[in-house]
């Protein structure tokens, strides 16, 4: 287990997507990098950390997978429960590489410049279609987050040791994104 990210932490891995017939089995997106790795885990967790859905066998799908899950639910709960996100705790990923890390581990590190000024923290990572984006909260009260692109020219340093993400030029960013800032053209 890395000691990059809390072991606590639940990460996303998938969603359901309502019932498939009326014999109990679910639909399932997978967001995980190769889909069928989500069946990896044992027991795929609700928001809380409480078991919700474990597989005793699955079949592909045009854009999800059918599962048969060891303990069956009526169609009308599966249905009920269409869109809940699928977890699994941090501790139970896999090891990442000594040159790779989860994208999930940089959330909560602290932001600085160049110079080591610290100035936020990551608060989310996001990806809305064009590349990711590291959603930085300023540690200034009052100031809005900002996105600043995950690339090696925004972010040239991630230190997992220190637990601090360098971006290279943050005050762009923020003042881009925050209108009070913006002059009239």
């Amino acid at each position: 287990m890395s000691d990059r990210s809390n072991p606590e932490r639940l990460v996303v891995v998938g969603a359901l997507s309502g019932a498939h017939g009326v014999r109990g089995d679910v639909r399932v997106r997978s967001f995980t990098g190769e889909p069928e790795a989500i069946f990896d885990f044992d027991q795929l967790l609700d928001e809380k950390g409480k078991p919700l859905l474990s597989v005793k066998s699955y079949k592909s799908a045009s854009d999800h997978f059918i599962v048969t899950p060891k303990t069956s639910r009526q169609k009308e709960e599966w249905d009920a429960m269409k869109g809940l996100k699928l977890h699994v705790s941090r501790a139970d990923l896999p090891t990442a590489d000594e040159d790779e890390f989860y994208i999930e581990d940089l959330v909560g590190l602290k932001t600085c410049s160049p110079d080591g000024t610290v100035f936020g923290r990551v608060k989310s990572v996001q990806n809305f279609g064009a590349g990711d984006l590291l959603e930085v909260a300023p540690d200034t009260a009052g100031e809005p987050a900002y996105f600043v692109p995950f690339t090696l020219k925004d972010i040239p340093d991630i230190d997992f040791t220190a637990r601090t993400v360098t971006i290279a030029d943050a005050q762009m960013w923020a003042d881009q994104s925050d209108p009070r800032k913006k002059s009239e053209v």
